[in-house]
């Protein structure tokens, strides 16, 4: 397999995924965010690790719903090869990596959204949240994970009410460090209610 082979295995499994949306209640859609990288892999019974794994996880964050991201070494490798558009979106950080990671949005050269504008942000039928990651006020990073930890805690415990309908983690931390206005957050997500705090 190669990094063109990858990208338009990721395009092309996030329109089929759209597509079926379609034909769904908002409820019952699925929308997942998808990152490429190109790195050594360690794969040690069923799980993966590296340097390359670790990337790949932190541009996916980057990408929109229903997106996918690449890293610059992929970028290089697939453009002008494929007929996509490619977004820089900066460098960025990752965790235990050294230098800062430059990422890439993909979309079609002539995008043809499944969804309008409005159909898009539509809030869903049942009551609907976003818990965003809580602010470390303490200075301590071990804070941070704590704070990390409990937020994904109170969004497991919500995700069991099905009476609410509860925006997935991966989509909420795209916000993580990030300055927001809660009623933008609440528009671009299409929910009613957005939970933020704090660790201090």
């Amino acid at each position: 397999a190669s990094a063109v082979d990858a990208v338009q295995c990721a395009v092309e499994a996030q329109e089929g995924l759209a597509a079926h949306n379609a034909s769904l209640p908002e409820d019952k859609r699925m929308t997942f965010r998808m990152g490429v990288n190109l790195g050594d892999v360690i794969a040690e019974d069923d799980t993966i690790y590296g340097d390359g794994v670790n990337i790949a996880a932190r541009i996916e964050k980057l990408a929109e719903a229903g997106g996918v991201c690449v890293a610059s070494n992929v970028y290089e490798q697939v453009k002008g090869k494929l007929d996509y558009a490619y977004t820089d979106l900066g460098s960025h950080q990752v965790h235990n990596i050294v230098e800062a990671v430059r990422a890439y949005q993909v979309s079609r050269a002539k995008p043809t959204p499944v969804f309008s504008t409005r159909e898009r942000l539509m809030l869903p039928e049942k009551p609907s949240i976003a818990v965003l990651p809580f602010d470390n006020m303490s200075g301590d990073p071990e804070q941070g994970y704590f704070a990390d930890g409990m937020v994904e805690e109170i969004i497991t415990a919500l995700s069991r009410t099905r009476w609410l309908f509860v925006i997935a983690r991966n989509s909420s931390f795209t916000y993580k460090g990030r300055a927001v206005d809660i009623k933008q957050v609440g528009r671009e997500l299409g929910v009613r209610y957005v939970l933020e705090g704090s660790v201090r």
